[in-house]
């Protein structure tokens, strides 16, 4: 908060030209340890603009939290002769492992769909890349079902009334981290809009990452992959004997 009205002051007191917006995020790593059930981000900053603070007041504020792009198989399943079946299938080179964009409100209301496209503002304006040539309606399809089995996930959000503007210049929102979250950096973009058109935008970084036991399983798994897997197959096989004594006690 302290850099956030330090910042605020600085472009007060120089008198820019064109609207600011200054950003700031209440954690800026979240640590991913065992028995770990969720985190919320508060993502807060204020808006200044040249022409005074009546113009402020018609801004929309629209915040974006992307985690990392992965490229995923997308299957299609059907139900042939009372079995359900792989069908179609496409591959998309560029899904995000997490997605909540959150404005203060419809974004349909704030800009246009060409806008929206262009700074993927909501879920039916993602550009998730399909890597081979399909026809749109065919995309279309694709894209909806993932969208819904990432909403049902918990991966994908989207709340149209998630932004919350005081006074037309400081703005909060809140987004909530499932525990199923993948580590890596995520990115948290605010745009500033007016009248239809990105005016002003700022961009933080949360860091997602294991810790403890956790991490040093994970940095194992990668630095000796064939080891990693015996491990794990010796285990189970342990494990298993174990369950089968204690069964034939009983």
């Amino acid at each position: 908060m302290k850099r956030l009205l330090a910042l605020l002051a600085f472009f007060l007191l120089t008198g820019a030209s064109e609207p600011v917006l200054v950003t700031d995020i209440s954690q800026h790593r979240i640590e991913l340890r065992q028995g770990f059930t969720g985190a919320q981000l508060l993502l807060f900053g204020a808006i200044t603009s040249p022409e005074g603070a009546n113009a402020v007041r018609d801004y929309d504020v629209v915040v974006v939290l992307e985690g990392p792009a992965r490229q995923m198989v997308l299957r299609e399943k059907r139900k042939v002769a009372g079995m359900w079946v792989n069908a179609e299938y496409t591959t998309l080179r560029s899904v995000p492992s997490f997605y909540a964009v959150v404005a203060n409100r419809p974004i349909r209301q704030i800009t246009d769909p060409r806008t929206a496209a262009i700074y993927q503002l909501g879920l039916d304006s993602l550009q998730l890349s399909p890597s081979d040539s399909i026809d749109p309606a065919r995309e279309t399809h694709f894209a909806k079902g993932l969208v819904d089995l990432m909403q049902r996930q918990g991966l994908f959000h989207q709340d149209d009334s998630g932004v919350t503007i005081n006074g037309g210049v400081l703005y909060s929102a809140r987004i909530d981290l499932p525990s199923s979250v993948q580590p890596g950096v995520y990115t948290a973009e605010t745009f500033a809009v007016r009248k239809g058109r990105v005016v002003a935008s700022a961009t933080a970084r949360v860091e997602v990452g294991k810790q403890g036991f956790e991490k040093a399983v994970a940095d194992f798994s990668q630095r000796a992959a064939l080891a990693y897997g015996l491990m794990a197959v010796a285990v189970s096989v342990v494990m298993g004997w174990i369950a089968g004594r204690l069964f034939a006690l009983f």
